[in-house]
């Protein structure tokens, strides 16, 4: 135990130096997210199934070194209702998301630049929700059922875009990302004899402010 804790404080000391050269941030942005689709098979045909393209907010806190490399801890929310379509027939269903993700940030230009092109990739977890009302007979029932259901899955995420300093403390922040997950087959939930799989793709356009501290 007391090795333990005699390795622990060199660990504070050694690391002590680089948590202090950090350059945190936070921040907050809007824009909109446009999902792509899956096709739910049945015996009857198919249909398209996603989320409806609708606003989009985040949260973030950022930490950058003196290099190159730096990361965000962001939160994301989402409108869009899930969406079913086959023909000249649609089902909608009220719904939103949540996402909690770390993605590495890898910069083209050092930290003083007043212009930093960046890309991002990351992970986490994103939230499924169904938050219409349930009715009794909805459209296109033989393919899915839309429902008032949470659905949890994986989450990659892959970005880019740039900040632009605007003083001292404050950047301007254009950014893209495509949140990749599995199919949310518990919000979405094929009927009898249908089946859906693959990925999901949200692409997310974005606009923001961050403030350093």
């Amino acid at each position: 135990m007391k090795l333990a804790r005699i390795l622990a404080v060199c660990g504070v000391i050694v690391a002590a130096p680089a948590l202090m050269a950090q350059k945190w941030e936070i921040g907050v942005g809007a824009g909109g997210g446009f999902y792509t689709s899956q096709d739910v098979t049945a015996p009857g045909g198919s249909a398209s199934a996603n989320l409806q393209s609708n606003v989009a907010a985040s949260a973030w806190l950022g930490n950058n070194g003196a290099g190159r490399l730096g990361g965000d801890l962001r939160y994301d929310y989402q409108r869009g209702d899930l969406q079913l379509k086959s023909g000249g027939t649609e089902a909608t269903f009220g719904a939103e998301t949540h996402a909690i993700h770390y993605d590495f940030l890898f910069y083209a230009t050092p930290s003083e630049s007043k212009v930093r092109p960046f890309v991002a990739v990351g992970g986490g977890v994103k939230m499924y929700q169904g938050t219409g009302k349930e009715v009794v007979y909805q459209p296109l029932s033989n393919f899915a059922l839309l429902t008032k259901a949470t659905d949890i899955t994986a989450l990659v995420s892959v970005g880019a875009g740039v900040k632009f300093q605007l003083g001292s403390h404050v950047d301007l922040r254009l950014d893209v990302h495509d949140y990749l997950t599995p199919f949310p087959k518990k919000v979405i939930t094929p009927n009898a004899g249908a089946k859906v799989g693959g990925w999901l793709q949200d692409f997310v356009p974005m606009v923001g402010l961050g403030f350093s501290l």
